[in-house]
């Protein structure tokens, strides 16, 4: 599904329109810079999450060093994340924000369930799209 068209220009009126990588939910996404952190809100169905704006930039430039292949290994909050995944980046301590790009406690987990398919739409990442156990690298 390389080159995914992205609908949405990331404003809160004109959110980003994605899809999880296996296709089988869709969600919004967008930027609110007035937040505090700068956030990336993701509204899933009635639910919101909270990511720091930054993880963008951040998990992209991780990708690039990293250099290959990485699993996304979404994890609930809860829920521990596998080593070596995308998720557990976005919550370790040796990240650029140290610990949770999540900001909402509670929702603070699914970073490689959500974050993945928008930097595909942005052209940063190419993202694999099976039904589970999906992997990531960046452009």
């Amino acid at each position: 599904m390389a080159g995914t068209k992205v609908t949405g220009s990331g404003t809160k009126s004109d959110p980003w329109q994605l899809k999880t990588p296996s296709g089988t939910s869709e969600y919004a996404m967008y930027r609110d810079e007035s937040a505090d952190p700068p956030a990336l809100v993701c509204q899933v169905g009635s639910t919101q999450l909270r990511y720091h704006l930054r993880a963008i930039d951040d998990l992209h430039a991780m990708l690039k060093q990293h250099g290959d292949w990485m699993p996304l290994g979404s994890a609930d909050e809860q829920k521990p994340a596998a080593p070596g995944t995308v998720e557990a980046w976005g919550r370790s301590g040796d990240n650029p924000v140290g610990g949770w790009y999540g900001l909402r406690k509670g929702y603070r987990g699914r970073f490689g369930m959500y974050l993945p398919p928008l930097l595909e739409a942005l052209g940063l990442a190419e993202v694999e799209h099976n039904p589970k156990n999906n992997r990531m690298r960046a452009r």
